[in-house]
């Protein structure tokens, strides 16, 4: 946000008003996401979630009678833009909620600020424990948490993999290293023993030192705590330095540009993540994956989680018969919701009651699939 613009001619920066909605709409609802960045990709799926839904509920009716708008919040990823992008969202567009934001660093400073406006605010993908620990009323997620995740990585390492010794890497960010803690915790419990625990730098692209640190460390798996920017070269020099053990990371890389970070489908061969079952696969969401790939876009990854996460708002608002935020989040947490991802409900502290995790692997064309 260098240049500041006339009222007149342009919105701030950080959030901009879609073109594809009613000017005349009654009901505000920001979106939280990295739509600029090196996670641009999982942005945009939260983006064309929240949108696809509000017109199909607009198509409906909307919601009491009223059209839903929906106003983007570009974070990048990044705590300082995310601030920003909150408040404007909330001083600015006067939003009524948000879904978002994706990075967990993003999720946890601009929840304050919704928090204090009483503005409700359900992440799609943000799963660091400490966002639904803090007691902020308001606050709820449609994925899982970093406990839960890394609970089902180590349950593989340890039981499919047979590994005895394992080497932990992370990026430092709140969701890279908290999944990485908690992995290695749950890693320890299994009877696998750390021999490296290391954090590399988001942005960097030279991985080198870290691959030879891993391949002294004689572990028999990597597990990195992070997203696909660093997943992709970092698996890449990995196996350039002919250091083939296995490769395990997080739903962070759930998307087609791990292949294009790592430089190629031969790299991503074999890799394994976590995430959970596929939700292109569920019957409650046929019908909506259908328009998105007859409209000749793909719903991979966080899509449908954001339009879930729509789905709960307006049905929450529906309910209540207003955008009351307080009222809201106390009918979420009383009552459960019919979404493209089944049927949903949250618990006093706004974590969903049920959210399994599986594994899944990178084969040689480039795809993933569920083990």
């Amino acid at each position: 946000m260098k240049k500041i613009f006339k009222a007149s001619t342009a919105l701030p920066a950080a959030i901009s008003m879609t073109l594809s909605m009613t000017a005349m709409a009654d009901i505000k609802i920001g979106v939280g996401a990295p739509l600029t960045g090196p996670n641009a990709a999982f942005g945009e799926q939260i983006w064309r979630g929240a949108e696809q839904a509000a017109k199909d509920i607009n198509a409906k009716g909307g919601v009491n009678g009223q059209q839903i708008v929906l106003v983007k919040g570009d974070d990048a990823c990044e705590p300082k833009q995310a601030v920003a992008a909150a408040n404007q969202l909330v001083d600015s567009a006067k939003v009524v909620a948000v879904i978002g934001h994706y990075c967990s660093s993003s999720t946890i400073p601009a929840s304050e600020i919704y928090d204090e406006a009483q503005i409700v605010t359900i992440t799609p993908a943000s799963s660091a424990p400490s966002i639904t620990e803090r007691g902020l009323a308001g606050v709820f997620r449609m994925a899982g948490r970093d406990d839960q995740q890394g609970q089902v990585a180590a349950d593989y390492i340890a039981r499919n993999l047979k590994a005895k010794t394992v080497a932990v890497i992370h990026d430092k960010d709140t969701f890279g290293q908290g999944v990485a803690d908690t992995t290695k915790a749950s890693l320890k419990a299994e009877g696998v023993e750390t021999v490296l625990y290391e954090g590399l730098t988001r942005g960097e692209k030279d991985f080198n030192a870290v691959v030879t640190k891993i391949r002294s460390s004689k572990a028999d798996a990597v597990y990195f705590g992070g997203c696909h920017p660093e997943a992709g070269p970092l698996v890449r020099q990995m196996r350039e330095q002919g250091v083939t053990i296995p490769f395990v990371t997080t739903d962070c890389t759930v998307t087609d540009q791990l292949v294009t970070t790592a430089g190629g489908k031969k790299y991503t061969d074999g890799v394994l993540m976590t995430f959970y079952p596929d939700p292109r696969n569920l019957d409650t969401g046929k019908a909506v994956v259908k328009e998105f790939r007859d409209a000749g876009y793909e719903p991979e990854s966080y899509t449908l989680f954001s339009y879930a996460s729509l789905q709960a708002l307006a049905a929450a608002f529906s309910a209540i018969g207003g955008t009351d935020g307080n009222k809201a989040s106390e009918w979420l947490k009383s009552h459960s919701v019919d979404t493209v991802l089944g049927n949903k409900s949250w618990n006093a502290k706004g974590d969903l009651k049920e959210s399994p995790y599986v594994m899944y692997k990178w084969d040689a064309d480039g795809k993933f699939g569920q083990l």
